[in-house]
């Protein structure tokens, strides 16, 4: 299987994959030849934490070790001012455009879920019936990459090593396994959940478990995880949060109060079973537990090939979703997490070597602080519903031009207009699209709209339209997009969430450690977007066939 899809993938970017020696506008003290002549590490790993703000490694730093955060930021390069260049800020475009260093516009991922005009229906990023699960009946298991329009660092490792490099994807999320893995990966896993508690795949990539997996899966690792969640620290150390019993925060089923001690055992029955994990930051262990494994047993960075372990630590987002960016159950999961980076170090020193492999950690996207909460402070602030937004267009679309059908349906901040009905009664899509950005520029807590006119034929380069405009993809993205007001969000008013353009969802960390790295930072504005290019330029391979991306020079040695 690995072997076709590297040879299909060899024929089709052969003349468009960009070369290590094109030319790019980012400023560039050294030249294209000496980049070439960096260190190669033996191993890349690249770690993404869903939903990582970038003040989480100041804000906790305190409380962190000197082997996790600490180390990369210590000994390796920081940038602290990495943003997403484009709107919405959600996993599966932030895994996306991590790893094919283009954003939404190019490699096709504009959302977790996005509404299929073609097929009339919601779509899921990584969604194939054409597949079958592998270590599983469940219909969780038919996933693959192949949505994803643009290849990846990693597809250009295999290309460039005729198949012979190893790449293996793991996160507790399928989409943070697969998009990174990209279409020639050996392996991306994910996790089940429920009664099950198991890695598994899909025949996208093989058709049957290793034998180390099934024996990690039928280790108890998983079960041993599923005990009483207290803080790592006394409570009342935890002065980086808010109080723990708080308004804001929902608890699990089961539970009266989203407050320290949870018994997992007992919780798990109402909550899914094992997908209780993931809510917690035992999740984020199994998932190191795991990648420890699959480096052992994989034998990774044991030659002069470099391999390529992407690692997505997703359990941090459930938790802020549920709990909230100023919550001390976050805290908590965040110096539980040092720890399991620390460990993953330290099994890399012990097998690959200190020295022989590189490492970059970023996040998908950061988070919002709580509506409520920041209201109860005096900020401006605010929930927004979509679907009075969608009631009040149709009303005034029946009224004023007879067809409340001419909207077919508003999903991801993108209205979707019914061609068909356009052209049946003669309208100009120009008008209807600038009709309803008219209507919406005035609505409550919508701050700016853009028409799929002005973004296809205006060149934004910078503020909010730049970002839009990134995140349109001409043939999948809608007829409308609206941006809402700072602050304001489309979710429940408990726990925190993402996806929009300001900073808070935009700025996230962004550290390189290892071979080839120099030891620095910078506060210069880097691009989640220049991962992709910096790591290519490390190994010598080809970017990306879409990257729009570049190196980023000062963190090369």
């Amino acid at each position: 299987m690995k072997m076709r899809i590297v040879l299909f993938l060899l024929v089709a970017v052969m003349v468009s994959c960009a070369s290590l020696s094109r030319k790019r506008d980012y400023q560039q003290p050294t030249t294209s030849q000496q980049l070439s002549t960096v260190e190669k590490p033996k191993l890349v790993v690249g770690i993404v934490v869903d939903q990582m703000r970038y003040d989480y490694l100041t804000r906790f730093n305190d409380r962190y070790t000197d082997d996790g955060f600490k180390r990369l930021m210590r000994d390796g390069f920081n940038c602290k001012n990495n943003h997403y260049n484009f709107v919405p800020t959600y996993t599966a475009p932030g895994h996306a455009s991590i790893y094919t260093g283009t954003s939404p516009m190019n490699n096709g991922i504009i959302g977790n879920n996005w509404y299929d005009k073609f097929e009339s229906k919601s779509i899921y990023n990584a969604s194939d019936d054409s597949v079958d699960p592998v270590g599983t009946t469940s219909d969780d298991g038919k996933m693959s990459p192949r949505r994803l329009l643009t290849t990846t660092v990693t597809d250009e490792l295999e290309l460039h090593t005729q198949g012979r490099a190893k790449v293996v994807g793991i996160s507790i999320k399928d989409r943070g396994a697969i998009l990174p893995a990209g279409h020639a990966a050996d392996a991306a896993y994910w996790f089940e959940g429920g009664d099950a508690g198991n890695f598994i795949s899909s025949t996208f990539y093989m058709n049957q478990l290793p034998q180390w997996v099934n024996d990690f899966n039928a280790s108890g690792v998983l079960a041993s995880y599923m005990k009483e969640w207290n803080t790592l620290f006394p409570i009342n150390t935890y002065t980086a949060s808010g109080s723990d019993l708080n308004e804001f925060e929902k608890p699990p089923k089961g539970k009266e109060t989203a407050t320290f001690p949870y018994e997992l055992q007992r919780l798990s029955k109402k909550n899914g079973g094992y997908s209780l994990l993931k809510g917690t930051p035992y999740g984020n262990s199994i998932v190191a537990d795991f990648a420890i494994q699959a480096l052992k047993n994989e034998n990774m960075g044991m030659d002069e090939i470099t391999d390529f372990l992407a690692v997505s630590f997703s359990s941090t987002d459930y938790v802020g979703h549920q709990y909230g960016v100023n919550s001390v159950e976050l805290e908590d999961t965040y110096l539980r997490l040092d720890r399991d980076i620390a460990r993953l170090l330290k099994a890399l020193d012990d097998q690959v070597g200190a020295g022989n492999y590189t490492v970059f950690l970023t996040a998908d996207h950061g988070a919002v602080n709580n509506p409520a909460y920041l209201q109860s402070r005096g900020v401006n602030a605010g929930y927004f519903n979509s679907r009075d937004l969608e009631k009040f267009l149709k009303e005034q679309l029946a009224t004023d031009l007879g067809n409340e059908a001419i909207l077919k349906e508003v999903s991801n901040g993108q209205l979707f207009l019914d061609y068909e009905i356009l052209k049946s009664s003669r309208m100009e899509q120009n008008y209807v699209q600038q009709y309803l950005a008219d209507l919406m520029v005035n609505y409550p807590q919508i701050d700016k709209v853009y028409t799929r006119n002005a973004l296809m034929n205006t060149q934004f380069t910078t503020g909010t339209g730049a970002l839009v405009q990134n995140g349109f993809h001409h043939k999948r993205s809608g007829d409308v997009v609206y941006i809402l007001e700072p602050g304001v969000i489309s979710y429940s008013r408990t726990g925190s969430t993402h996806g929009s353009s300001q900073s808070y969802d935009t700025h996230v960390p962004l550290l390189f450690y290892g071979a080839g790295i120099q030891n620095g930072s910078t506060a210069d504005r880097t691009h989640i977007i220049d991962i992709a290019p910096t790591i290519s330029s490390l190994l010598g391979i080809s970017f990306p066939n879409g990257a729009t991306g570049n190196p980023i020079v000062p963190v090369l040695k």
